[in-house]
């Protein structure tokens, strides 16, 4: 795992995330956020319900961390049927895929994460089966094999992606509705805080739950982490209770600064800045000068640079933004953003 991957503020997935399934909402009415998202998915569990049918099937994208898995199995709560979980890379073979279907009963969902992922012979079979609710197995081999069709009971899959492009177009025509998720606002980072907190015991007054919502990054993963070594800090040197003081020598401590961004963070605008005079860079640059991957720069750690504001993309590279120089206390000069005619790769 790269640095990038493993910092505190990482919307990826970690181990010690595990206990974040106890502070999961279980209906759409404990959704918070995504107002959009909520009233369609709404619409959607009503309708399936009148018609006694199982739900269309649902392809919720988004960056990482800001509850796909939570809404399917919320979707499945609603619903009252089963989920069976899994995620594309562990659909290795076709018969996977077949082993699995083959044991869903009327109405229930297949959530499939990452299934941008999916091979392309397990996505041949799966095909099938969301369209026809069918198996197409094919038994022997040679002259004497021959075709058998193995009907499904209708059932709904849900697929989770972070990059929806690398979801092939025949596999996004098969799903009946299709939900970006967004990153959420302060005032829903706050609430999110505030009930994570009920949850855990854990004693915050406003002021703290503003320091923990403002550094989440928007994103209730993040969230939830920064809350937890919150309440670490606050249980050793604060009496277990977490007010603004407390939540921003914790987070300090963790270098993670006032708008959420971590050293990796600093150290891409820093190079951008002080080593190739704010800008444009390309991307594959900026990767070598900080020994990380450019695949990692552009998916975990760009897309929060960007929403704030610090980085644009420009057809020549990466710039930082006014806005950047003045977070890292650094002088502003326009003048020195001019164009690298010598580094184009990678943007």
């Amino acid at each position: 795992m790269t640095e990038a991957n493993n910092r505190l503020i990482s919307p990826e997935n970690k181990p010690d995330d595990r206990v974040d399934a106890a502070l999961r909402p279980r209906s759409l009415e404990q959704i918070i956020g995504q107002d959009t998202v909520r009233e369609n998915l709404a619409i959607l569990i009503e309708a399936a319900k009148r018609r006694g049918e199982a739900m269309d099937h649902v392809l919720f994208y988004g960056p990482p961390g800001l509850g796909k898995t939570t809404l399917a199995h919320v979707l499945a709560n609603e619903m009252g049927v089963n989920i069976k979980v899994t995620a594309g890379p562990a659909i290795e073979r076709a018969g996977d895929l077949v082993a699995v279907v083959s044991n869903l009963r009327a109405g229930d969902i297949l959530f499939i994460d990452e299934i941008h992922r999916l091979g392309r012979a397990v996505e041949e079979v799966l095909y099938p089966a969301m369209e026809d609710f069918a198996l197409d197995i094919v038994i022997g081999k040679g002259p004497a094999a021959r075709s058998i069709r193995l009907k499904l009971p209708r059932f709904t899959v849900i697929g989770a992606t972070t990059r929806l492009a690398l979801v092939t177009a025949p596999l996004r025509a098969r799903f009946g509705a299709v939900y970006r998720l967004d990153y959420y606002d302060q005032p829903a980072m706050k609430h999110i805080v505030r009930r994570a907190a009920s949850l855990m015991n854990v004693g915050i007054d406003e002021s703290g739950e503003d320091v923990v919502a403002r550094r989440a990054r928007g994103t209730p993963r993040v969230a939830l982490r920064l809350l937890r070594r919150a309440r670490d800090f606050a249980q050793v040197r604060a009496e277990g209770f977490i007010n603004g003081r407390v939540a921003e020598e914790a987070l300090s401590l963790l270098n993670v600064d006032a708008l959420g961004l971590d050293e990796v963070d600093r150290r891409v605008l820093s190079t951008i800045i002080e080593k190739y005079n704010g800008g444009p860079v390309g991307l594959g640059t900026i990767a070598a000068s900080i020994s990380e991957e450019a695949d990692t720069i552009m998916d975990v750690v760009e897309p929060y640079l960007l929403q704030l504001g610090f980085l644009d993309r420009t057809p020549q590279g990466r710039v930082a933004t006014r806005l950047a120089y003045e977070h890292l206390n650094l002088p502003y000069s326009p003048n020195s953003q001019q164009p690298n005619l010598f580094d184009r790769e990678n943007i």
